[in-house]
């Protein structure tokens, strides 16, 4: 079975949200303790519902849901305190643009999302 656009972004926005809150943790950002485990399992969901459910609609909620929080990346960081710092950093261009393709990544995934669920409700069961 060949992926399809909506998987390919999805998966492209797991690995950048990934490697973005990875970068969060380094720079202290959010703390480096135990409970980071839930990302993990936030992960594993998102990559479950991309992978395992990509063609029913509870894959389509859940890569949605993905994409709307990595859409909500660059907004919430760029509203911070420190965004202006961060940028001006060691690392700051690379921080910048993970968080751009994130944002960009994540919004197409969700508008994709929504295609797909529309796409699903126009179908009429026989």
């Amino acid at each position: 079975m060949k992926p399809s656009l909506l998987t390919i972004t999805s998966v492209l926005s797991i690995l950048l949200m990934s490697v973005h809150i990875t970068d969060d943790i380094v720079r202290g950002l959010s703390p480096a303790r135990a409970d980071n485990i839930g990302a993990v399992v936030i992960f594993v969901v998102w990559l479950v519902g991309t992978l395992m459910l990509a063609e029913r609609r509870m894959g389509h909620i859940i890569m949605l849901l993905g994409g709307i929080f990595a859409a909500a990346m660059p907004v919430l960081h760029m509203r911070g305190a420190s965004y202006g710092a961060i940028a001006k950093s060691s690392g700051g261009f690379f921080f910048i643009w993970i968080l751009m393709l994130v944002g960009s990544t994540g919004t197409l995934a969700a508008l994709l999302s929504i295609q797909a669920l529309w796409a699903r409700r126009s179908i009429k069961p026989r």
